[in-house]
């Protein structure tokens, strides 16, 4: 899962995006960064290439666009990637020590389950087609959605799609319901005006929060984690600019996605916006490993796992911290 599952692998390579030369570095200093398409997945990645912060934490960034979180930790495994992203659909595979996460980029709140107008309830949701993009912070969502209508997901029929097939299927009707994130929301609003919003995060906030998170490989925090704290200090940097520049974030990210400014804008809105003093706060009081330690136990009420690494195991605080 911004926001978001092993789909298929067809990941688009986005161009490298540096601003001004970047002076000769030894190999060890190049870095692979992937991100998700839209605002929460990309901003950070596009403000730290569009201002400069790769290169003056001396790091040549070739950064890189995927259509979801899982598909970069299967890239981290291939060692195709060094650094990633994920969104909370997808913190179990760090609980079982797939990647090593290096950040929190936010808590967002721009999931929904939604339905074809006349479905009035998460309820009414049984027997019916699901579309989902397995593994993300949409399935998690709708997962909690119908545990809280005392259902599970066999009480539906689940349609496993990438979020661009499942906009289409939905305003087709070919689906009578779907867990998926904004943008998408957006644009299939703009298709299906009558559509229903069954449920959203603040249904389930704080005793569930959703965080994403930047991730990096395992072998790379072992041996040379001099770079995984110079990416953290270029993330640090974005993210606080990003909480000051709100407007120039989503025209930054607009440009790098492709996408209109105004149906980032709305994404954007469904977030903390939080600074890295916050997150430096979060952290040192418990707070951030309190978040991940209930994603481990919803993860393993879904089946991912039965016994998850403890976040101090997969979460790189005092890096964070101290970058």
């Amino acid at each position: 899962m911004t926001r978001r599952n092993f789909l298929t692998t067809s990941a688009a390579a986005a161009a490298a995006l540096a601003t001004g030369a970047v002076p000769s570095r030894a190999a060890g200093d190049a870095a692979r960064i992937g991100y998700n398409g839209d605002f929460w997945g990309a901003s950070i990645a596009g403000i730290a290439s569009d201002q400069g912060l790769w290169a003056k934490h001396g790091i040549d960034a070739d950064i890189k666009v995927f259509t979801n979180g899982p598909i970069q930790v299967q890239a981290l495994g291939a060692n195709s990637l060094e650094f990633g992203y994920l969104g909370p659909g997808a913190l179990w595979l760090p609980a079982s020590g797939k990647a090593k996460i290096i950040a929190v980029n936010d808590v967002g709140f721009s999931d929904r389950v939604i339905a074809q107008a006349g479905i009035k309830s998460v309820a009414d949701l049984k027997g019916k087609k699901v579309a989902v993009p397995a593994g993300t912070s949409g399935d998690m969502l709708l997962r909690l959605a119908l545990a809280k209508a005392k259902m599970t997901i066999g009480d539906i029929e689940v349609v496993q799609m990438d979020p661009s097939t499942l906009v289409a299927a939905f305003s087709s009707k070919q689906v009578d319901a779907a867990g998926i994130w904004y943008p998408f929301v957006g644009i299939i609003k703009k298709r299906v005006p009558d559509l229903v919003e069954l449920s959203k995060n603040d249904d389930f906030f704080p005793e569930t929060t959703f965080p994403s998170v930047f991730i990096a490989r395992n072998d790379l925090v072992e041996k040379n984690p001099d770079l995984v704290k110079r990416v953290v200090g270029a993330i640090k940097e974005a993210q606080d600019f990003r909480a000051a520049n709100v407007d120039h974030a989503v025209e930054i990210t607009s440009k790098l996605l492709g996408i209109p400014a105004e149906q980032l804008k709305t994404e954007a809105g469904f977030g903390r916006l939080m600074t890295s003093a916050d997150l430096v706060k979060l952290t040192q009081d418990g707070t951030v490993n309190s978040w991940f330690t209930t994603m481990n136990e919803l993860f393993k009420t879904f089946g991912r796992f039965d016994k998850p690494l403890d976040p101090k195991e997969y979460y790189l605080a005092d890096q964070y911290v101290s970058a």
